[in-house]
């Protein structure tokens, strides 16, 4: 197999700390709380864990806005928790990921602070610094949680730029002594022992030459403005250099966060030559339920599976034996993804289960978030005042001075906000979910009673077992992880349908999207008959099903190992 790597083997685990389980109840998630759920994880079957950050940090954004990157945030434990949490997922054979911010820190971290005392200062060029026009900001780029990018600090009257929260001053990564700075911090990481990065908002990291204006700034998508900086060619450059002077000194796994790219720009990125990343998450598919003529990302819109298919299958057949995927469909700043892409009704479980099927059939590394395993959903809560995210309650703000109708605002937090993904972490039907033995920083989704840990355990038919399964047979059948995708039925508005072929042996996986029953029949140009039913997300088959015309559930999930037809020798399809 070529290229053969054990990251492309992995199965990655997110867990977003706060919400995965508190140890010393005082009802915020910790690592030892982690610690005491590493045999669950093994269980499981996932290989690597991806924590988001657990660094010193004000907490303005969840722990993306770090204040010191060698020291552990108080509420998650202790840098002795960590070590402790290090061996003991070592001792168990799993890898540890960490979640990595080098666009900003935090406006606590000493450098800023250092950086705004003065005009003067050693630290000024650490960040970026510019006069304003006239009284104005710089220029008119619109952050990410609303508001100008600038932010003016009156004791030097100079602005500095946040492509996020003014609390997350943006790095300057032309200042070469600053780049030392996070190289030297990211090798002590690397000699602790952890496995791999995640890389946040990396795609950030260079601005546009002179800072030009953007033609048509928005406060809630920032569309126009993305060309100054997102993923512009020194990027590249950036990243050749700290693969080629850090990364490359041990054998980890990185994933960067790239917005706003396709296939053919993502392999600037994870190309085989190019040295940069190992893979990068693609935000297409995310986009999925947003108008596409729209400008904000709180709208909705209705999707057809076509456009998830050719979405997908793009990704997958450009990056084939040339880059490497990162697959994922749901993670900490997105719905849900059994509200999203499947239904969290009364097929809740059958879709969670296709969901999982979906995820784990395609080239590339999966990526699993906490919760997932058992389908957990949106939490939709009825008052504002239950969501902490900063980015919602922008919103939420923003849409009021608009006066955008209650019911409006929150239908569109219900179907959007990062905070559906961020509700504690539903271990048993007892008080808090198991979460805590105290009230939670942030309430429990209701349905906790019916959707748990030791429920789904117990149940043999349950989406974690279904899971099991799959990562089992992942590990059996390296078809699964480096066979060559092929999409069939393209236009096919229920069933998505595709093969993954690795020298003599194919798989043929069939997915119904849809809340029908509906039949599909055995594709004349498949070179295989079907063979093993490897796993379904049903119990049993449809009476009168036959070979050439199969009976697909709503939801339903096959995956067959296909057998050649006799006197046949080409490859499948």
């Amino acid at each position: 197999m070529k290229n053969k790597k054990w990251w492309k083997e992995a199965v990655v685990y997110e867990i977003y700390p706060i919400s995965f389980k508190d140890s010393n109840g005082d009802g915020i998630g910790d690592l030892r709380g982690i610690i005491s759920k590493l045999d669950y994880l093994k269980d499981l079957g996932v290989d690597v864990i991806w924590i988001c950050p657990i660094y010193q940090s004000p907490g303005q954004d969840n722990g993306y806005d770090i204040s010191d990157y060698y020291a552990i945030k108080p509420q998650f434990g202790t840098m002795d928790d960590f070590d402790e949490l290090l061996k003991e997922a070592h001792d168990r054979g799993l890898k540890i990921m960490m979640d990595l911010v080098l666009n900003h820190t935090s406006d606590e971290h000493p450098w800023f602070i250092e950086s705004r005392s003065s005009k003067s200062s050693p630290k000024r060029d650490y960040y970026i610094w510019h006069d304003g026009k006239n009284g104005l900001p710089p220029n008119n780029w619109e952050s990410y949680f609303g508001g100008s990018v600038w932010q003016l600090d009156e004791k030097t009257g100079q602005y500095y730029l946040h492509l996020y929260s003014k609390y997350q001053p943006d790095l300057n990564w032309k200042n070469e002594e600053m780049i030392q700075e996070l190289y030297k911090m990211i090798r002590w990481w690397l000699k602790k022992g952890v496995d791999g990065f995640r890389f946040d908002a990396i795609a950030h990291i260079v601005k546009a030459k002179g800072l030009p204006d953007a033609e048509n700034p928005n406060h809630l998508e920032v569309v126009q403005a993305n060309q100054f900086f997102s993923n512009l060619e020194h990027v590249h450059d950036l990243l050749r250099k700290l693969n080629e002077e850090v990364l490359m000194e041990s054998d980890i796994m990185t994933v960067g966060e790239t917005s706003g790219l396709g296939p053919e720009q993502a392999l600037e990125y994870v190309g085989n030559e190019r040295h940069e990343l190992n893979m990068v998450f693609q935000f297409e598919h995310m986009t999925l339920d947003s108008p596409s003529t729209g400008t904000s990302r709180w709208e909705t819109r209705s999707w057809t599976l076509p456009e998830l298919k050719k979405i997908m299958a793009h990704w997958q057949t450009t990056l084939h034996n040339k880059g490497w995927n990162a697959n994922y469909l749901g993670n900490h700043d997105q719905p849900r993804q059994v509200s999203r892409f499947g239904n969290d009704k009364e097929y809740r479980v059958e879709s969670a289960k296709m969901l999982a099927t979906f995820l784990l059939t395609l080239e590339g590394t999966p990526y699993i978030y906490q919760g997932e395993e058992i389908g957990m959903t949106n939490a939709s809560f009825k008052h504002i005042q239950d969501y902490k995210d900063i980015e919602t309650l922008n919103f939420y703000k923003l849409s009021q001075m608009q006066q955008v109708p209650e019911d409006k605002i929150m239908a569109a937090i219900y179907a959007k906000s990062r905070d559906n993904a961020r509700t504690p972490m539903q271990w048993d039907a007892s008080e808090h979910a198991g979460f805590s033995d105290s009230k939670p920083w942030m309430k429990v989704n209701d349905n906790y009673r019916e959707i748990n840990v030791e429920a789904a355990l117990k149940d043999p038919s349950s989406i974690y077992h279904h899971y099991r399964k799959l990562l089992a047979l992942r590990k059996q059948h390296k078809v699964m992880v480096y066979g060559e995708y092929t999409l069939l039925l393209p236009e096919d508005l229920e069933l998505y349908v595709y093969t993954r072929t690795l020298a003599e042996e194919c798989l043929l996986v069939v997915l119904n999207f849809g809340h029908d029953t509906v039949e599909f029949e055995w594709p004349d140009q498949l070179a295989y008959d079907a063979g093993e039913l490897l796993i379904g997300n049903y119990e049993g088959l449809p009476e009168g099903e036959s070979e050439q015309k199969k009976t697909i559930r709503p939801y339903e999930a096959r995956v067959y190992k296909l057998i050649k037809k006799r006197a046949q020798k080409i490859h499948c399809p």
